[in-house]
């Protein structure tokens, strides 16, 4: 989710970009906390509460995580709403060493 880690209550990031990225960075942090990070994705699952009008802009946020040859499958769906009315929610399965 979009939110800050260290204030859960805060107001969200603004747009799509901006919580794309939110999303992302707590993905690192919490890969970090099992001794990992985006290298050891295997696979993510993107919902998108605004499909058509935001998926370029996530997609193009996405992607710029991870390095252009090392891409983790994904599928991206439409949904009509998001907990704490977040714009996009992300989660992913990792294997480490």
């Amino acid at each position: 989710m979009p939110t800050d880690p260290d204030a859960p209550d805060a107001a969200l990031p603004d747009g799509i970009v901006a919580q794309t990225s939110r999303v992302m960075q707590n993905l690192e942090v919490v890969l970090k906390g099992l001794g990992l990070d985006l290298s050891h994705v295997l696979q993510c699952r993107a919902y998108l509460t605004e499909f058509e009008r935001d998926y370029a802009a996530f997609n193009d946020t996405y992607r710029g995580f991870f390095p252009a040859d090392r891409l983790p499958a994904r599928t991206t769906v439409g949904v009509t709403a998001l907990a704490v009315g977040a714009l996009v929610e992300v989660d992913c399965v990792a294997r480490g060493p």
